[in-house]
């Protein structure tokens, strides 16, 4: 195996066949340690039980990041996370957080100075309500973290038979979308502990909070409302397949 540079890395395979991975790096501040870095993290890659190709590309990345720093540096696997979804190559697994992974994941955007922005809700059967209400959302700043309710808290607040889909299925679903950075749940009534940790720059929550306490606003440098779009909402999808089951 050989670094070409700025062209990426390239292996000579059991077969004689020269293979290639291109950089995936976006910025070059400083190339130092960069090599280094491609040795260290293909080992650690390979002895995971990674295969050689996907060793190459974490590798790849792991460069991507040091490069873009100044001096001598490291790269995190978390910093190596976030570069590859930057890249729209990160899994979606990855954007699901746990509390303790957020927390970690919060004191690396405040370095970086990122603007933090938090919402939460049930978001039960996602449809274009949700989604638009969460793409204004991100649009407050750079990153969006969505603190969902569990199963248990859902039931709490809707009743036995909410929700119609399970905490797993609705996290992976909302992680997927361009607009969530990641998805955290919680198993209280309120995302009060969340917030706490989160601290977020700005808090969102629906405009039918207006005139209402909203949990967390003595945490958050500011609150923003946002209106849902008219005739949307969870309950009315559900309504509308029981009326179409019923008269079928």
């Amino acid at each position: 195996m050989i670094t070409l540079s700025e062209d990426g890395i390239a292996i000579l395979t059991k077969e004689d066949k020269i293979l290639k991975k291109p950089t995936v790096a976006r910025e070059v501040f400083d190339v130092t340690g960069a090599g280094d870095t491609v040795l260290a993290s293909l080992g650690l890659s390979l002895a995971l039980g990674k295969d050689i190709e996907s060793s190459m590309e974490f590798a790849n990345l792991a460069a991507g990041v040091v490069v873009g720093k100044l001096g001598s540096a490291t790269a995190t696997i978390e910093e190596i996370e976030e570069y590859k979804s930057t890249l729209h190559k990160s899994s979606i697994e990855s954007h699901i957080k746990t509390f303790t992974e957020i927390e970690k994941t919060i004191q690396r955007l405040r370095a970086k100075g990122s603007k933090i922005v938090f919402t939460n809700g049930c978001f039960d059967i996602l449809h274009r309500g949700h989604v638009s209400y969460l793409d204004v959302a991100k649009s407050f700043g750079d990153v969006l973290i969505l603190g969902l309710n569990s199963d248990e808290s859902v039931k709490r607040l809707k009743g036995e038979n909410r929700p119609i889909n399970n905490q797993d299925d609705r996290g992976f679903i909302l992680a997927a979308l361009e607009s969530v950075d990641y998805v955290v749940n919680f198993t209280e009534d309120t995302p009060y502990n969340l917030i706490s940790i989160v601290k977020p720059d700005i808090l969102v929550k629906g405009a039918d909070y207006e005139g209402k306490d909203v949990v967390g606003s003595d945490i958050a440098k500011e609150v923003r409302l946002v209106t849902f779009c008219e005739g949307k909402s969870t309950t009315k999808t559900i309504d509308t397949i029981r009326e179409t089951y019923l008269d079928l």
